[in-house]
């Protein structure tokens, strides 16, 4: 088949690999800016923009920045595949729910990409926190807008959740080939709940800007993280987060090895 042909093609498989270090990177940078905003040090957004910004300014940062763009967009046409023909070994209702996935996942990845190959032109991409807010005050502007906005908010929760519980049961080793090491398991269990505790904060942030009707109390990874902070005890709580960000950035090191395609 010519899908086969595709997947089985060591420059496609290069591509691949190089785009999941990006992610791991890009996750690498987030955790190491959590850690300076738990400590009050300056650090910067932890958002996928803040740490493009990061990256943009180091030696040969712009050579960096585009490495990533590619490397994402990589990701980007490898989720699409997968959306369109991939998953044929499991049943049908599982393999329709994991193909829509790799659909949000494309997005996610084009999202990046397009972020850094804009910081590599020299246009800063806009912050994660502005980005949400913006979408809320469009949302609560529209009728219904509030209804929308905890919905949206309700989604962006569940989402957190099946992190959680894709963490909790361990069904990340799913898109992993060949034999997988106890380290890689705990490093990407330790990813997967980070990432879905700071996606359901975000997604409480999005319910808590519509029944203030306040678009401001809205916010990406990077609120959710500085609400971490600002909670009792929370300088331990947000290195705790950030090293489960960190976590999730090594498990995509090693997902780029054994990465099921």
């Amino acid at each position: 088949m010519k899908t086969e042909a595709v997947t089985q093609n060591e420059g496609y498989r290069l591509l691949v690999a190089v785009g999941l270090i990006s992610y791991g990177l890009v996750h690498a940078v987030i955790a190491w800016i959590a850690l300076q905003l738990a400590w009050g040090g300056g650090g910067g957004e932890a958002s996928s923009q803040g740490a493009l910004t990061q990256l943009g300014r180091q030696p040969l940062g712009s050579v960096l920045l585009w490495v990533v763009a590619v490397g994402m967009f990589a990701l980007v046409g490898w989720q699409v595949l997968e959306a369109a023909v991939g998953y044929g070994w499991m049943e049908q209702t599982k393999r329709l729910r994991r193909r829509i996935s790799s659909a949000v996942r494309a997005l996610v990845y084009l999202a990046i990409g397009l972020s850094a190959a804009k910081v590599a032109l020299g246009a800063g991409p806009q912050s994660g926190d502005e980005a949400q807010e913006t979408v809320t005050s469009r949302l609560l502007g529209a009728p219904f807008g509030r209804i929308l906005v905890v919905a949206l908010g309700l989604v962006v929760i569940a989402v957190g959740v099946h992190q959680i519980v894709k963490a909790v049961k361990k069904k990340f080793v799913e898109e992993l080939s060949g034999s997988v090491s106890p380290t890689t398991v705990r490093l990407g269990t330790a990813g997967y709940i980070a990432k879905g505790v700071a996606l359901a904060i975000v997604g409480v942030l999005f319910i808590w800007a519509a029944a203030s009707y306040d678009p401001d109390k809205a916010g990406g990874i990077d609120a959710a993280l500085k609400t971490i902070r600002d909670q009792p005890f929370g300088s331990v709580l947000l290195t705790v987060m950030a090293l489960g960000i960190l976590a999730f950035g090594l498990y995509c090191f090693n997902w780029a090895r054994n990465a099921r395609r």
